[in-house]
């Protein structure tokens, strides 16, 4: 039977996603990301190198590889884990303290 739960408080250090600001993990190029189908691909960041090349940044957690979207925020909490939230659903779930 499920039973319903409300997020324990806890504080967090997070920041909103910038370009070039070394922020990311990594970098996958957009046609991998696209053709092996690992995300839905809605809003991805999508950024053009000089050579032409579109990538997507990534930050990597211990769940895997998370792909960043536009308006994400990157959480940092204890010990070091990293994961990313919406903007969307960022201010409802966090409080500036």
């Amino acid at each position: 039977m499920r039973q319903k739960f409300q997020r324990a408080a806890f504080e967090v250090e997070a920041e909103k996603y910038e370009i070039g600001k070394g922020m990311e993990d990594g970098f996958e190029l957009w046609t991998k990301v696209v053709t092996n189908g690992w995300v839905v691909a809605d809003k991805l960041m999508q950024i053009k190198r000089e050579d032409g090349n579109v990538v997507c940044p990534f930050i990597r957690n211990r769940r895997g590889i998370i792909f960043l979207r536009e308006g994400d925020y990157i959480i940092y909490e204890e010990g070091g884990e990293r994961h990313c939230c919406g903007a969307d659903k960022f201010n409802d779930r966090y409080r500036p303290i």
